[in-house]
């Protein structure tokens, strides 16, 4: 790594954590030559193949930001949003892919919305899954009815009013 400031083409590293989320390592690094320290952040790549074949990094910030066009006038808080992220980017990441399609990525945000808001997952879906007609919105909202009751009748514990028959284990801070 060259060092910022006098770009010497070497570094130590003085100080390795990983970062809050787990995704990421904190390098503290000194430079031999002028003695500066200087803060690098390691992830592993994640490529995303958009539609034109151009290929991208991974962000998190615009599966956000996708999602929150679709919430929006519905009672979904940024907080809501930024775990609905984390969950996306897990659920990627745990493909073990190194390049996905935009197609990928949207379909793997559907199952976390669904379980945030019925109304935004069916404006994302009909996106994402092409809707055509009038009847691929109505068999949507039979499947989500359909979810939804089964949902509530088979787990009988966490399943309540507005949760939209959640099936992935929420993260401990959104149960409390």
């Amino acid at each position: 790594m060259h060092c910022p400031f006098c770009r010497h083409p070497d570094s130590r590293v003085v100080d390795s954590r990983t970062t809050d989320d787990g995704c990421s390592i904190r390098r503290r690094r000194q430079c031999p030559d002028c003695s500066r320290r200087f803060t690098t952040v390691e992830t592993a790549s994640l490529m995303v193949i958009k539609r034109s074949g151009v290929t991208e990094p991974f962000s998190r910030t615009k599966v956000i930001s996708g999602v929150r066009k679709a919430c929006q006038g519905r009672p979904v808080t940024e907080d809501a949003l930024a775990q609905l992220g984390q969950r996306v980017e897990e659920a990627v990441r745990a493909t073990g892919s190194a390049e996905l399609s935009t197609h990928d990525v949207g379909l793997a945000i559907l199952g976390p919305l669904r379980d945030l808001d019925l109304v935004a997952y069916l404006r994302f879906a009909s996106v994402y899954q092409a809707f055509d007609s009038l009847e691929d919105f109505e068999a949507a909202v039979a499947e989500l009815r359909e979810h939804r009751s089964a949902a509530t009748a088979g787990d009988g514990e966490g399943a309540g009013e507005g949760d939209g028959g959640l099936q992935v284990p929420a993260p401990a801070t959104a149960a409390e």
